[in-house]
């Protein structure tokens, strides 16, 4: 196969995204976190439906994005509960595959996405997601620091959070629960055909309310290849945007692309970039971020990459819905441009 654009990062499939992906001239679509029934694990007849539907409308059900966080926040934690929690991991695995989902993708972030603004001017007045580490550093308890959460897939509810300048669990306490977790599900994600796509953090902060964070920087996901190497269903989500968010920026980006797609081990790449790096960043347009959007797609290209492109967070534009129709519309548009340039560049 070769690069592609999926339409992605909702929860509830409706014949109107299935209209609008296939409008916009993607092939495919992926869900996050999709609205299903169950409250600790899914059933492969109710994930079967969604890839039924997205069948009947042409086209391909590429991936599932998370699934909720309590279903295996315990196992993130290290907290008494979790085997029971993977147990149920492992339950959906089978489920994901059985459907007919080649991918599941998960993150290692027990508390989650951070942001403090979730409208900051871009472009023309947009509104963009913005991270300061200065403005958390100056919140010391508990309710202010809920701000900087979504509200959204019970981030609220199931983050741990404590009060400045203290500590809940260390990295190699998370190296631990990683490595726990990850040597339960691999052999199901083995058995299924599923490949498991980590997220980097988002942030990419070695801590953040007390949680140490893991996936960061490149050398990181280089030791997470090389506890998991064996496995052919151990793979990335790369976030371009968090790897663009790290120290090294753009050379971050270009890090994780050239050790990780010769490999084979990049499932789908969430085509997004940022302004700026940790301590302080924040999203926009393609083409305006810390990358050259052309250098990257010619990049995956010539390292090997044949998954597929999602848009992920855009800026909101005047008008827009919630979802961000008009904002994701110019990105989808952008990435097909930059696909047939690829493409034509390879074969001339």
């Amino acid at each position: 196969m070769s690069i592609r654009i999926a339409v992605g990062q909702f929860h509830q499939l409706t014949e109107e995204k299935l209209r609008f992906a296939a409008q916009i001239g993607a092939s495919g679509i992926q869900m996050n976190a999709p609205h299903l029934p169950g409250e600790q694990r899914w059933e492969e007849a109710d994930v079967r439906a969604l890839v039924q539907a997205t069948e009947a409308a042409g086209l391909k059900f590429e991936a599932i994005e998370n699934v909720p966080v309590h279903f295996y926040n315990k196992a993130m934690l290290g907290m008494e509960g979790r085997d029971e929690q993977i147990e149920n991991y492992r339950h959906t695995i089978r489920a994901v595959g059985r459907a007919g989902i080649p991918i599941l993708g998960y993150h290692f972030m027990p508390n989650s996405v951070w942001r403090t603004n979730w409208s900051a001017p871009g472009r023309g007045g947009s509104g963009n997601t913005e991270f300061d580490m200065t403005v958390v550093d100056q919140v010391d308890d508990v309710d202010g620091l809920r701000k900087f959460l979504p509200t959204t897939l019970g981030h609220q509810s199931a983050m741990p959070l404590i009060a400045k300048g203290d500590t809940v669990i260390s990295e190699e306490q998370m190296w631990r629960n990683y490595t726990y977790f990850m040597e339960a599900v691999l052999p199901v994600a083995e058995e299924e055909g599923v490949r498991l796509a980590l997220h980097p953090d988002d942030p990419p902060v070695p801590m953040l309310g007390g949680v140490a964070r893991l996936f960061y920087k490149p050398e990181n996901f280089v030791r997470a290849y090389e506890l998991s190497a064996s496995s052919p269903s151990w793979t990335l989500d790369l976030c371009l945007g968090c790897c663009s968010e790290m120290t090294g920026g753009k050379e971050d980006v270009r890090k994780m692309i050239e050790y990780f797609a010769p490999k084979g081990c990049i499932s789908y790449v969430h085509f997004r970039d940022v302004q700026g790096t940790v301590p302080k960043f924040i999203e926009c347009f393609l083409g305006e971020g810390n990358f050259d959007p052309a250098e990257v797609m010619l990049l995956l290209h010539r390292n090997g990459f044949d998954g597929f492109l999602l848009d992920d967070h855009v800026p909101q534009m005047d008008g827009d819905s919630t979802w961000n129709h008009r904002g994701r519309a110019h990105a989808v548009g952008y990435l097909q441009g930059l696909i047939k340039m690829a493409q034509y560049l390879k074969a001339a």
